[in-house]
C-alpha cells in the first residue's frame, strides 16, 4: 500500500517524512506538491539528487506526487492562468522525472461559485489545456491522473470516466477518492466496480456526511469491507493510497489504519 504523506504538510519536507516513515516499515509513497512539504521551484537540481540518493538509501519509492488543485486551474477563463497551471504540471513532471515517480495527480479545474461559465466553456478551457499538457507527460513517460474533488467542476466518477474516454490516451487516467466520492453522495463501492479500466490509483479514507474529511479508518460512513472485495477484484491493493490526514502522530494512525483495514477484511500481505 502507498502512504501519502499530506500529514506532514507543514511539519517537515518530504523527504524528512519519508524517513520517518521508511523507519516504520513503509516503502511507497504518495506526496503532496505544496511548499514547504514539497515545491519544484525551491529544490534545486543538486538537491533532488541528493533526496533521490536518500530515497535509494531508505529502500523507498515515491510512486506518485500530486500537484494539487488549490493553486492552479486547467479550465480557467483566463489563457495566460491555462498556461501557468500547464507550466506548473510541468514542474510537477520535471520532478517526477529527477525521483523516478510514475504518475502525477492533478485537478481538471474550477468554476467560479457564482455566475459560473457554462460547462461547455469549462470542459473546452479544459481540453485545450490537456491537448498542451498531455503530449509533455508522454515525452517524459509520466501518467497524469484526474482526482475527483468536490470543489471541482467533474466532481463524480462519470464526470471523469467520460474525460478519460473522450481523451483515449493511456497517459490519462483518474485517481479514485472514495472519501470525496461518498461526501458528495457516490457509491464508491459500485463507482469502482463499474469504472475500474479508467483508474489507475484509489485514495482511502474515511468521512462523514456532514463534514468533508479524509479520516481514520471505520469512522465514517465508507463500506471497507465492500471496498476492499472491489479493491481485490480490480486495482489491488498496491494500486491503493492511504491518505487519512492527521498532523497529530501520523504514525500511529498509519499503523492503526492498517490493523483496522486487516479487521474489514484487506489483505495487505506483509
Amino acid at each position: 500500500m502507498i502512504i501519502n504523506t499530506f500529514s506532514y504538510l507543514w511539519s517537515s519536507t518530504a523527504i524528512d517524512a519519508i524517513a520517518e516513515l521508511a523507519d516504520n516499515g513503509y516503502e511507497t509513497f504518495e506526496v503532496p506538491i505544496s511548499s514547504p512539504h514539497c515545491w519544484p521551484d525551491e529544490i534545486s537540481g543538486s538537491e533532488r539528487s541528493e533526496i533521490y540518493a536518500r530515497l535509494n538509501e531508505y529502500g523507498a519509492k515515491i510512486r506518485s506526487l500530486n500537484a494539487g488543485g488549490y493553486d492552479i486551474n486547467l479550465a480557467s477563463p483566463g489563457a495566460n492562468m491555462r498556461h501557468k497551471s500547464i507550466e506548473h504540471i510541468k514542474s510537477v513532471i520535471d520532478l517526477a522525472v529527477a525521483w523516478d515517480v510514475a504518475e502525477v495527480v492533478i485537478s481538471p479545474g474550477t468554476r467560479r461559485p457564482m455566475i459560473s461559465p457554462s460547462l461547455e466553456k469549462a470542459y473546452g478551457w479544459m481540453y485545450e489545456s490537456l491537448e498542451n499538457l498531455i503530449p509533455l507527460a508522454k515525452q517524459a513517460g509520466v501518467r497524469l491522473l484526474f482526482e475527483n474533488t468536490p470543489y471541482c467542476f467533474t466532481p463524480t466518477i462519470q464526470d471523469l470516466a467520460g474525460i478519460v474516454s473522450t481523451v483515449k490516451d493511456d497517459a490519462l487516467k483518474i485517481v479514485y477518492d472514495v472519501a470525496n466520492a461518498a461526501y458528495i453522495g457516490e457509491d464508491p463501492v459500485d463507482s469502482l466496480l463499474s469504472n475500474h479500466e479508467s483508474i489507475g490509483l484509489v485514495h482511502i479514507s474515511d468521512t462523514g456526511m456532514q463534514t468533508w474529511g479524509h479520516d481514520p479508518i471505520a469512522t465514517g460512513v465508507i463500506d471497507w469491507y465492500g471496498l476492499g472485495k472491489a479493491v481485490k477484484t480490480t486495482c489491488g491493493v498496491n494500486n491503493v493510497v492511504l491518505e487519512i490526514i492527521r498532523e497529530e502522530y501520523p504514525v500511529q494512525e498509519f499503523k492503526k489504519a492498517m490493523q483496522d483495514l486487516k479487521n474489514q477484511g484487506w489483505e495487505l500481505g506483509n
